[in-house]
């Protein structure tokens, strides 16, 4: 039998300047050209072109093909055809209902072709033979593809079989936290229906499910348009109980199978916006174009926010309202509909739902047109009216960036000022952007440009020290000091951040230099005399825990102790030592 390999259609490359027959053993092969015959592999089957098909897709092993066949002999004596009998037979790819080597030849044809296929005995009728078919004989079957209905696995285990009835539009798929609208009908294996949706159709979101498991699965691999049928064994419908009785389903008996006709009329994307499932965007209309609101973007709005009892406490841009102007990120609006708002396009509408901690928190807040109670989980329905989005470096000139830079640096500034250090450290990060290595400023301008780098990555390196992320800390240091190797502030906040992350030769052979270029500096000598006293904490921990351990050497505790000081005093030193010599090797 031709192994699956040799007539994959997946291993061809698709494309439009591509038109070879899948299935060839070269796939370098220029396309057959009617009336041309080539062997399918090493097997002995062969295919010759009699007409090409329309398309580029192939059906695949599983899928259900509807074909017309005149099969003869290789001196053109016929013995079986469905043209005789005015109808086509659909087969089953893979399962050789007429002979297995037929099935690896479909699987190279697209639809509307018509070839013609030598099959060898092993792959035909054997040594058997059949009804006007001698044994050992070699077949042909002249073949016309004229429709295939492609068949899904879903689950890999025959436990949910989709049959692809209508392809669907593009190529998006419904994700888990997305809102679907279906059609459907519900069947048990002897026609009896037992569940229907009504005409409009039915939404449910998919995490959520719907009648049973296999919906959602089901429509996670369908796109908008598709419909399918299914059927669904019981391990993915109701299993071994009775079901039924209610509004939605009728009586289904134990271990049945479903067979159910499913359309996905179309969905809804949601996104979860922050990442923790606190502020969801469900897309109720999709916006123009590919960009969206970014960060630092002047954006237009209009809204209609109400509570989830529906009761609406702010309106506006509707009814008479004027639309809400403001800039994201810069905690104009509530943090849900600010970071919602930077993902929008322009003329996107969108339901968003926002959890207490991302709205007003645990506060009541008197609105314009109701009082939202502490605790409050919001619904906005927003739509992107316009925005401007924040310029980037690249769109301006040496002196803009200068100045654009200056500008966030300040902003930074105060926000540091104000205790708001997340936001001043995005601040210095994008003022350091703008003056980064990748432009070309001029010699008169690298001066400035240089200062307002070290500037930014200093206070920046200050922001990570006071939100405990020290690794960054010491990675902006390090820039610094990359720049300006005698920077005294930099070798300050790195060696706090190294004491911080348990590195004390670290911290202390930067303080060593910190004094060195300015012996008096009374912060510098603060934090020496920091470090030296966690380092005698240390020493007296690491003290006790080697007199435990050599306690068992002598039965003189005193000596004991002395013993593992001795040890440790010895082992601590030539640590120090170790490390010393590794970073001034690192520094040559």
């Amino acid at each position: 039998m031709a192994s699956r390999k040799e007539t994959d259609v997946s291993d061809i490359e698709d494309g439009d300047d591509l038109e070879e027959e899948p299935g060839e053993v070269i796939d370098s092969a220029p396309p057959m050209k009617v009336g041309e015959e080539r062997p399918l592999g090493r097997t002995g089957l062969a295919k010759k072109l009699l007409r090409r098909g329309r398309g580029w897709e192939t059906p695949e092993l599983g899928d259900e093909a509807a074909v017309h066949f005149v099969a003869t002999l290789t001196d053109g004596t016929r013995f079986d055809s469905s043209r005789d009998r005015d109808e086509p037979l659909t087969l089953k790819l893979g399962q050789g209902q007429l002979v297995s080597g037929l099935d690896h030849g479909i699987i190279t044809m697209k639809e509307g072709e018509c070839a013609l296929f030598t099959v060898p005995p092993e792959l035909g009728y054997g040594a058997v033979g059949r009804e006007g078919v001698p044994p050992n004989a070699a077949v042909r079957f002249e073949v016309e593809l004229i429709s295939w209905i492609r068949v899904v696995d879903i689950c890999k285990d025959g436990g949910i079989v989709k049959k692809i009835l209508v392809k669907g539009e593009r190529n998006e798929q419904p994700s888990d936290l997305d809102e679907v609208l279906v059609k459907y009908r519900v069947a048990l294996p002897d026609g009896t229906i037992i569940a229907e949706a009504l005409e409009e159709g039915f939404e449910f979101y998919v995490k959520d499910g719907h009648l049973c498991p296999a919906f959602s699965k089901a429509v996670m691999t369908m796109k908008k348009g598709e419909r399918v049928k299914l059927l669904i064994q019981p391990q993915y419908a109701f299993g071994d109980k009775k079901f039924g009785n209610s509004d939605q389903l009728h009586n289904v008996p134990p271990n049945s199978i479903l067979d159910v006709d499913l359309e996905l009329v179309s969905f809804k994307p949601v996104i979860d916006v922050t990442g923790d499932g606190k502020v969801l965007k469900k897309i109720l209309k999709e916006g123009e174009g590919a960009f969206t609101a970014n960060e630092g973007a002047a954006v237009t709005i209009s809204y209609a926010a109400r509570l989830e009892d529906g009761t609406v406490f702010e309106k506006k841009g509707l009814d008479g309202e004027q639309p809400l102007n403001f800039v994201t990120d810069e905690e104009q609006v509530i943090a849900g509909l600010d970071r919602a708002s930077a993902t929008m396009k322009k003329g996107e509408l969108a339901m968003v739902t926002i959890n207490h901690e991302y709205g007003f928190g645990s506060v009541e807040v008197e609105q314009d047109l109701a009082i939202v109670p502490p605790c409050s989980d919001l619904i906005y329905e927003v739509e992107m009216l316009d925005f401007i989005k924040e310029r980037a470096p690249w769109e301006m000139n040496n002196s803009e960036r200068i100045e654009e830079a200056g500008r966030k640096k300040e902003e930074g500034n105060l926000l540091f000022k104000a205790g708001k250090l997340q936001r001043a450290g995005k601040k210095y990060d994008k003022a350091a952007d703008y003056v980064g290595e990748d432009g070309s400023f001029g010699d008169d301008e690298q001066k400035l440009v240089k200062a307002l780098r070290v500037a930014c990555w200093l206070n920046a390196a200050a922001c990570s020290l006071k939100l405990n992320n020290f690794q960054e800390a010491i990675r902006l240091c390090s820039k610094v000091l990359d720049y300006e190797f005698y920077n005294v502030k930099a070798l300050y906040r790195r060696a706090q951040a190294y004491m911080e992350t348990a590195d004390p030769v670290s911290a202390e052979l930067d303080i060593r230099k910190a004094l060195d270029i300015d012996p008096v500096n009374r912060e510098v000598k603060m934090l020496e005399r920091s470090l030296k006293q966690l380092q005698a904490e240390s020493n007296r921990r690491d003290a006790k825990v080697y007199s435990n351990m050599f306690a068992w050497m002598t039965k003189d505790t005193s000596k004991s102790i002395k013993v593992s000081c001795l040890i440790f005093e010895i082992g601590f030193n030539f640590n120090i030592v170790l490390k010393t010599s590794c970073h001034l090797l690192e520094s040559m």
